[in-house]
């Protein structure tokens, strides 16, 4: 596991400095200048507050009236001026945060999305766990923990220049006992306590994200488990799940209140006596005033917590560095991912494509991604501008495998696959998907407006039998979580009204009508078939063979046959 040295760096680095010396660096830049000024300015003004600090108590211990109330003059005219500045500096500080975090994620979803790296890391990965979380609150705390600690860095190196004159003014000896005292404290807590710390903390985020994907599955699957009466089971893994969360915590909390919070609490606490017991023998032979002993306390406070800046920040520290490390291995995976696209391995080849205005297959011999197992072996067929395929064949023979490799989702195998770009198709699985939005983004998907009436789209939804949908959730504008509120074979209808409005010119269908009844699919097939479209189905039923011209059957692995059908009813 990472500890705190060049390479943990160096991945922190190479993220960060997609943003400092991107397109946004100028305003970047000018925000961070702008808070070291407001940085600067407040740490100084910080010195005089604690100067004059130690003045009010001198001015008391020997009784000046007229020095006191000069000193507290000064004070308030220095404290009015500090507040603005600390309020100024905190909200620059999060302003530039937000607008790094804002970036960043936009950075990241663009690469997630890229090479389609969001559908192989959800299925062909098994490293890189919950990149949701690591989208959402790695990069929060990546760009809000990064900037808070190179301020506090800056800020603490400041505190030492100003506040160690000040030690140095009043003795030497604290400027030597204050760095061999943190030189110390700081080996033993990275040396003894880092380690350990990083990793428990790597694993306490993955298995808290962990433990959030099985709650969600379960809401996303609530249906089925209810079907099964699978609650006893699911219950139980949860708990089990937990079960190494709460162990991982317990051994955090061991190691980090326990432990290191003895430690902290007794290394913490001597600073506290050490510049009084080093200025105290001045005081007492009248060479200094007993202000002098606050002076020196605030100083040697200041000073001490700046050098440890580690041990002072530990906990978050190692939190920090664990989630650089998931952060830098996610985009270690998406460079990987993308790169794949156009490198070529001979023990591991992969299906040639040729992107025309033509749907074709030849000579294609279908692999699984880990090329374990191969699916179909030297398939060839073509379809002509218009034509319709029906693929059959038994589960788990190939036939939505195929698909995906004419998706582009699949490309372990040999041989070629000739189709258009995929913005002129239009993929229809079994399982439609729904996004979040109201209806009338769910009829239009994948389009982002549709120049049409709405009265046009109503017409729509009655060509689909589903002309009672709007009115039934309250018209076009509704938004629901619309995979609950629906049903399976609606949301199929819902589906083929996406293609009456997008009207692609070829269309692959994965099941699309298992959820009906043979009349809603004849119906919805139908309207497929004024539109004059190329068109690919998976299906069981043998109804649907009346509805193309061609016909594939996948036997096995090694034989499969293509026949033309009877001419569409």
């Amino acid at each position: 596991m990472k500890r705190f040295n060049l390479k943990v760096f160096k991945e922190f680095w190479a993220i960060a400095k997609l943003y400092w010396f991107g397109n946004e660096k100028k305003g970047a830049l000018s925000l961070l200048a702008l808070l070291f000024i407001l940085l600067v300015a407040y740490s100084q003004l910080s010195v005089i507050l604690s100067q004059q600090q130690g003045e009010i108590i001198s001015s008391l211990s020997s009784k000046d009236a007229d020095r006191f109330w000069r000193t507290v003059q000064i004070f308030l005219v220095v404290l009015v001026v500090y507040v603005p500045l600390f309020a100024g500096f905190s909200y620059v500080q999060n302003k530039l945060g937000i607008y790094w975090r804002r970036w960043l994620t936009h950075h990241f979803v663009d690469r997630y999305f890229k090479g389609r790296g969001f559908y192989a890391l959800g299925n062909f990965n098994t490293d890189i766990d919950n990149p949701d979380q690591r989208i959402a609150e790695d990069i929060k705390g990546f760009t809000q923990d990064s900037l808070l600690f190179l301020l506090v860095i800056v800020n603490s190196v400041l505190q030492v220049i100003f506040f160690s004159r000040e030690l140095w003014r009043i003795s030497p000896n604290l400027v030597f006992a204050l760095v061999t005292y943190s030189i110390l404290g700081t080996a033993i807590a990275i040396g003894f306590f880092g380690k350990k710390l990083v990793k428990i903390r790597f694993d306490q985020l993955r298995k808290e994200a962990n433990f959030r994907f099985g709650l969600v599955r379960v809401r996303e699957n609530s249906e089925s488990i209810a079907f099964y009466q699978g609650e006893a089971q699911e219950s139980r893994n949860l708990k089990q799940i937990f079960t190494t969360v709460f162990k991982n915590f317990n051994l955090l909390i061991i190691w980090q209140e326990l432990y290191l919070g003895t430690f902290s609490n007794a290394y913490q606490f001597l600073p506290d006596l050490i510049p009084v017991l080093i200025v105290a023998p001045s005081v007492l032979s009248g060479d200094f005033e007993v202000g002098k002993v606050r002076e020196a306390e605030i100083a040697f406070a200041r000073v001490f917590f700046s050098l440890n800046l580690i041990i002072s920040r530990f906990d978050s520290l190692t939190a920090f560095v664990a989630g650089v490390d998931r952060l830098d291995s996610f985009s270690k995976y998406l460079d990987a991912n993308e790169q794949l696209a156009y490198t070529r391995d001979e023990a591991r080849p992969i299906i040639n494509r040729k992107h025309q205005d033509a749907l074709a297959v030849e000579d294609l011999t279908l692999q699984t991604p880990n090329y374990s197992q191969t699916l179909i072996k030297e398939l060839s067929f073509n379809l002509q501008t218009g034509e319709s395929l029906l693929i059959m064949g038994a589960s788990g023979g190939g036939k939505s495998s195929l698909l995906r490799a004419i998706a582009g989702l699949w490309n372990s195998g040999t041989g070629s696959i000739t189709r258009p770009s995929l913005d002129k198709i239009l993929f229809l699985p079994q399982k439609p998907y729904t996004i979040l939005g109201n209806l009338r983004s769910q009829i239009i998907y994948p389009l982002t407006e549709a120049n049409m009436s709405d009265q046009a789209i109503y017409q729509i939804l009655e060509e689909v039998n589903l002309s009672d949908l709007a009115e039934r959730f309250g018209g076009l504008d509704a938004e629901r979580d619309w995979s609950d509120v629906l049903s399976l074979g609606e949301q199929q209808r819902l589906a083929f009204a996406r293609i009456l409005i997008n009207k692609p010119e070829y269309i692959i269908l994965d099941e699309a009508t298992s959820a009906l009844d043979v009349e809603n699919e004849e119906n919805l097939y139908r309207h497929l078939q004024q539109l004059e479209t190329t068109f690919i189905s998976v299906g069981h039923r043998p109804t649907l063979i009346q509805y193309h011209q061609k016909l594939l059957k996948l036997i096995d692995h090694d034989s499969w046959e293509i026949e033309d059908t009877q001419d569409p009813v």
